[in-house]
């Protein structure tokens, strides 16, 4: 017999599924708070797998993965616990806002603090509460307010159980990222918990090459951990692994104009884009200081000087890489693939 399974003070048995409220402080007004936790049990016990999203409140692409992800049909059966919470941070949610009301960024406050800020509590909470029950976890991100992020997985690739996770998520680019602290990735690898974050799209917006790249990566991931059968396809992407990444930064202030779309491959010395004044009479150029790809952008034409404009990622072989790019699009493409998550698509 395995031991119960208890979270949010509920026990959710094998072969069920629940969403249990996960209580939060009150608003100053008093309005009650909680967070809804998808728990869903196999018949079977297996490994424990949690999906969060919306740490930061306007990040809301992960919102949409997860809603998709427990209607999947291909749920009905498999084996251990999925726990999916769509939002985190439910303050920042409210307001669309990144931070908490306290203007602390949640996923700088963990592993928390049972007497310290809303910030501290909360992350403590989640922590003791949610996250020790996972044996394996994705939080899902977007670029902040205004910035694009091309779909990629950031993990620490010195451990070999995260780095199998990584490629089997099957997002175009994977970035060997260092641990930072206060944040529920190093929080959770403090417990032994092998985690993905998953980055892709823009703040206060829905992109859909992005949302189904996240469901799909999901399930894939569950298929490599034993929860879900593995399928296997000989046209597998292959993700590429970044050597080094950088955001190149605003020459001047005044007015942006970038020429190179996201996931875009671009060569040394080419013309990336321009920062002028508003007049047209003083211009700058922005030029890519090494061959890469465009995996981050920013959105905003109005600029300052020493801003971040554009994140260049550099491969040991920009050709392969841009070729993993070229297939992760057009399996993914809306258009040309209405059926791959399983929804309508968003546009």
């Amino acid at each position: 017999m395995s031991e119960p399974f208890i979270i949010g003070g509920r026990e959710i048995k094998l072969g069920s599924r629940e969403i249990v409220g996960f209580e939060l402080p009150p608003l100053a007004s008093h309005s009650e708070l909680h967070i809804p936790i998808h728990v869903l049990r196999g018949k079977k016990d297996g490994p424990c797998l949690l999906v969060c999203a919306a740490l930061h409140g306007d990040e809301i692409n992960g919102i949409e993965i997860i809603r998709r992800l427990v209607g999947l049909k291909s749920l009905s059966r498999f084996n251990g616990t999925l726990i999916a919470v769509p939002i985190v941070n439910i303050y920042g949610f409210i307001h669309m806002s990144r931070y908490l009301p306290d203007r602390r960024d949640l996923n700088r406050s963990f592993p928390g603090s049972e007497k310290g800020s809303l910030a501290a509590r909360l992350a403590y909470r989640f922590m003791q509460e949610i996250v020790s029950k996972a044996t394996h976890g994705i939080d899902l991100h977007t670029a902040a307010v205004h910035r694009d992020n091309f779909p990629q997985i950031r993990a620490n690739l010195d451990d070999d159980e995260t780095l199998k996770l990584a490629e089997a998520f099957r997002a175009p680019l994977i970035i060997d990222a260092p641990l930072r602290p206060g944040t529920i990735r190093e929080a959770a690898v403090a417990r032994e918990i092998p985690w993905l974050v998953y980055e892709a799209g823009e703040a206060l917006r829905f992109d859909e090459v992005s949302i189904r790249a996240g469901v799909r990566g999901i399930v894939n991931v569950m298929r490599e951990i034993g929860m879900l059968s593995k399928k296997k396809s000989s046209t597998a992407l292959s993700p590429r692994t970044v050597k080094s990444n950088f955001w190149m930064r605003a020459p001047q202030s005044g007015i942006l104009r970038l020429t190179i779309k996201l996931g875009a491959v671009v060569s040394k010395d080419e013309v990336l884009g321009f920062v002028s004044d508003p007049y047209g009479e003083n211009e700058a150029t922005i030029i890519a200081p090494n061959t890469g790809i465009i995996i981050g952008r920013t959105n905003l034409p109005l600029v300052h000087e020493g801003d971040a404009v554009v994140h260049l990622a550099r491969f040991r072989n920009t050709g392969t890489a841009s070729e993993a790019v070229d297939q992760f699009q057009s399996e993914l493409d809306p258009e040309e693939n209405e059926s791959v998550s399983g929804a309508d698509p968003i546009v």
